[in-house]
């Protein structure tokens, strides 16, 4: 075998959103494009606001000598101190320059904290259902992703997380607004999911990190709160990316918050840009970055997804889907009508509509279906859903 098994093993795990996008080109053109629904990607398709698009072309056309050069492996000092000053209030802490990392994207800014963190063996906590990448990114850098259920509404089981801390727990990964329930979790839980993790970094004598993965932060519903965990916990590390918030997420463009009060911040500051540089990210691209330093407190028409939801919401629950009802991020993670959920996403699948089984985000028995697509899509799909529903519920 040309690859290792261990890779072949992971593309196995990872290939369900991909299946289902290679099973989108055969139905479109068996079926004709315009009769194939796919709600399986998370890939925006709204168009970034206006104020990006200006701050991009003012960034290209500055004629200043040196705008494409290399920079400290940080990123640019004045982007990252606006980026502090905008992040200072939600965060309830004096932020500067020094506490932010520029990277490309959230994986980029994910991978570059587990590699600095991880010694081999050393577990990352993370939480079912989940980012399927958060078990490679752990995997990549010698540690090990331990999944714990969450409760059946999708918020914080923090008795089981307390039975999953051991010596080797080096880290805890929080989603919210999640991928895929689009559940945010509660100030209350986040305080609590603090106080608990205190505790057992007292008890272990060395801290337990809190890693808030938060691309979806600003896109939230019905005036929900977001709030920001470095409020809560010292030892915090804080990436987001503007992938979905701008909708740019060829742009490649995110950071890493160090909470300036953690456990050893100026060496764990120390390695996230040792680590963004031999991982090969480098530099978050100068472009980009120039741009989005005018953009802060910038996002995307946060209505025009919460139409999209309330309209699927009133579709799939007068169907007779049980699902919870999103709060945030642009994804419903309905429970499937019958055990096997990629049974049923093949019954879906021939009715036009396709979604991704629950097991690609490590629970089975559910799927989950991002509506950040046209409306003509999300509104087409409506008659495969009821008719796969009937036909399941026929069985």
């Amino acid at each position: 075998m040309a690859i290792s098994k261990k890779i072949s093993g992971f593309m196995q795990q990872s290939s369900w959103i991909r299946k289902m996008f290679e099973e989108g080109i055969r139905l479109k053109q068996e079926l004709g494009e315009e009769n194939v629904f796919d709600l399986s990607l998370g890939n925006p398709v709204v168009e970034p606001p206006e104020a990006l698009r200006e701050a991009l072309i003012a960034a290209a056309e500055d004629p200043a000598p040196g705008q494409h050069r290399y920079m400290p492996n940080a990123g640019l000092p004045e982007v990252r101190a606006a980026i502090a000053e905008s992040l200072a209030a939600e965060c309830k802490v004096d932020l500067t320059a020094d506490d932010i990392v520029m990277v490309c994207g959230a994986a980029g800014g994910l991978n570059i904290t587990l590699k600095t963190l991880l010694d081999p063996g050393d577990e990352v906590i993370i939480l079912a259902p989940y980012f399927v990448e958060y078990l490679f990114y752990a995997d990549n850098h010698g540690g090990k992703a331990v999944a714990v259920p969450t409760k059946a509404d999708f918020t914080l089981d923090l008795d089981a997380i307390e039975k999953a801390v051991t010596g080797r727990t080096k880290a805890v990964i929080v989603n919210s607004p999640n991928n895929p329930t689009g559940v945010v979790y509660s100030r209350a839980s986040l305080e609590a999911l603090a106080d608990l993790l205190k505790e057992k970094s007292k008890t272990l004598g060395r801290a337990v990190y809190l890693i808030s993965d938060d691309p979806y932060k600003k896109i939230a519903f019905d005036g929900v709160e977001t709030p920001n965990i470095c409020e809560f916990y010292d030892n915090s590390i804080y990436i987001t990316s503007h992938s979905k918030d701008l909708a740019v997420p060829g742009e490649r463009i995110g950071m890493v918050l160090v909470h300036p009060r953690s456990e050893a911040a100026k060496d764990l500051m120390a390695g996230l840009i040792f680590c963004n540089r031999v991982l090969g990210f480098v530099n978050a691209p100068a472009l980009i970055q120039r741009a989005i330093r005018n953009v802060q407190g910038v996002s995307v028409e946060v209505k025009d997804y919460q139409r999209k939801r309330d309209f699927l919401y009133r579709e799939l629950t007068r169907i007779g889907y049980s699902v919870v009802k999103p709060q945030g991020a642009f994804y419903f993670f309905p429970q499937s009508p019958i055990a096997d959920e990629v049974e049923f996403s093949g019954i879906l699948a021939s009715k036009g509509v396709l979604v991704v089984p629950g097991r690609g985000f490590g629970l089975e028995g559910y799927f989950r279906l991002s509506y950040c697509m046209p409306d003509r899509v999300i509104e087409g799909s409506i008659c495969g859903f009821e008719a796969a529903f009937k036909e399941a519920s026929a069985r």
